[in-house]
């Protein structure tokens, strides 16, 4: 990788962030970037501070940097997400919530890579309507899983996740189904879609 000015560091780095689902350490940017470790500290201590009037701040939890709201504005973002429970969910959550049901437990990076996007907002909404639960730590990875709750049984009139809609013919068996995305990635995107625009629409 080409050397980068100091700007075009700053500004990679917080392209990276933007799209993480969980904090990263200046080791893992530091080998994405290819930049010795004290340039991507000093990179971040310069952006840590150029945030400090805006509605977000860049803070350091856990060995790991990451975008959060800022805590003086907790109060409008609790009123927006609370708010967020009286209307139906969107498209996003939709699919989102079929990839945990299907694949449950199932980590948020898991469910990032088989619908192509960040879900990072998706799951907090889907968390806070009841609908998703934490379901323990991945083991290789240490990374939270989440399944689906009762009450999101209890919303599609379910008595228990055997009585979701059979995977075929939408998808090829669980089983294979790693080795299938590899050869059509998208396979389950489009069986997401299927279940999001007729199982789970009733859900608002």
């Amino acid at each position: 990788m080409a050397k980068m000015s100091n700007v075009e560091v700053e500004r990679s780095i917080e392209a990276i962030l933007m799209v993480v689902d969980e904090p990263v350490t200046e080791i893992i940017l530091a080998q994405v970037l290819e930049r010795p470790v004290e340039e991507i500290e000093a990179a971040l201590a310069a952006l840590e501070g150029s945030y400090e009037d805006r509605g977000f701040s860049l803070r350091k939890i856990n060995g790991g940097w990451r975008f959060y709201s800022h805590p003086n504005y907790s109060a409008v973002v609790e009123k927006f997400v609370l708010d967020g429970q009286q209307s139906r969910l969107t498209q996003a959550a939709l699919e989102t919530l079929s990839v945990i049901a299907y694949r449950q437990p199932v980590s948020r990076a898991r469910v990032s890579a088989i619908r192509g996007v960040n879900v990072e907002a998706v799951m907090k909404t889907l968390v806070t309507r009841g609908l998703v639960e934490e379901s323990g730590l991945e083991h290789e990875t240490g990374a939270i899983l989440y399944k689906t709750t009762s009450y999101f049984l209890e919303r599609l009139g379910l008595n228990s996740l055997e009585d979701l809609p059979a995977l075929a013919p939408y998808l090829p068996d669980l089983d294979g189904l790693d080795e299938k995305m590899a050869e059509s990635p998208l396979t389950e995107s489009l069986f997401v879609r299927w279940v999001a625009n007729s199982t789970l629409k009733q859900i608002k």
